[in-house]
């Protein structure tokens, strides 16, 4: 489960939607950190991992590790970026491997504390990472994050984010970058939305025609995917588009390994271990070059998440 905001006292109530997790694998027995916000008070609540569980002991003294949001299985995960860690070991000639954290509790939380060297995740995590933890980015996806809110085709009484006070909305829970950028919409903690938290965006549309919910966030080419020409769903809310994910590195890497990695990831040569990776995004090419300032305002979308300021 992912951690949870809950603004001036009024909550976001989850409510669990039973879908499968798509691409995810099963899931992982590890520990989990939720967390609320009322007024001023923050409370967490975090069950802690055996201290023989590995996922908290991330990495030695002489190896960098690269990791990733725990989408998929271990397997998948390791299937995808394996081959960059290895990749990426004889472009700086110092050991890189990857970790999979297993739940969004121990990705989130070995992020916040510094544990990871490179991540590839999204435009929020790496606009945190540069303001908090002295990371860089490097390169990322091409194109650009575009998120929409949209309601089915017969709803002609919404017609905007504002009007969902009070009802429920099918989205991916909290830290998603598409849900944080709606809640944003929400400055009254005493008008939110109700947030069908489901699994998945092949889920969170089915959701929507399913009757689960008045509306639901979707990155636009997940909506075109299901309704291209808009014949069942109707678009009431786009934000203002982010940069892509990308892979950013800690203050362990120098300044100097960090061009290296970027020249090895930009590299013809990077085609193969990235094969997978490519594969799993939809990239017919690789890579883009990607600089600081296209994500300086990204993090600030998860000022009301536990744990990032």
């Amino acid at each position: 489960m992912n951690p949870i905001s809950i603004r001036g006292g009024i909550g976001f109530l989850m409510l669990a939607v039973a879908a499968p997790l798509s691409a995810a694998g099963p899931v992982s027995q590890t520990p989990d950190t939720t967390s609320a916000v009322a007024g001023n008070t923050r409370v967490a609540y975090q069950t802690q991992a055996p201290a023989t569980d590995p996922a908290w002991n991330l990495r030695s003294r002489n190896e960098l590790v690269l990791s990733a949001p725990p989408r998929d299985s271990e397997q998948e995960g390791m299937k995808r970026f394996g081959p960059i860690a290895d990749y990426l070991s004889g472009a700086i000639g110092k050991k890189v491997v990857y970790r999979h954290a297993g739940n969004w509790g121990i990705y989130q939380g070995a992020m916040q504390k510094g544990e990871y060297d490179l991540v590839f995740d999204g435009p929020h995590f790496n606009g945190w990472r540069m303001t908090k933890l002295s990371h860089n980015v490097l390169v990322k996806l091409p194109g650009e994050f575009t998120y929409v809110g949209f309601v089915g085709k017969g709803n002609t009484r919404i017609n905007s984010l504002k009007q969902l006070a009070g009802h429920k909305i099918c989205a991916h829970a909290p830290p998603n970058l598409g849900t944080l950028i709606m809640l944003d919409e929400f400055d009254n903690p005493a008008r939110q939305p109700v947030i069908v938290a489901i699994d998945g965006y092949d889920n969170i549309y089915k959701g929507l025609l399913e009757g689960k919910c008045t509306a639901a966030m979707l990155p636009l080419k997940h909506l075109q995917k299901h309704d291209k020409d808009g014949a069942q769903t109707r678009t009431i809310f786009r934000n203002k588009p982010l940069p892509q994910q990308a892979f950013s590195a800690g203050p362990r890497i120098s300044r100097e390994d960090q061009a290296k990695i970027t020249a090895a990831l930009l590299a013809p040569e990077a085609e193969q271990p990235l094969a997978n990776f490519r594969q799993a995004y939809g990239l017919g090419k690789g890579l883009v070059p990607a600089s600081n300032e296209e994500y300086t305002t990204a993090g600030v979308y998860l000022r009301d998440q536990w744990g990032y300021y």
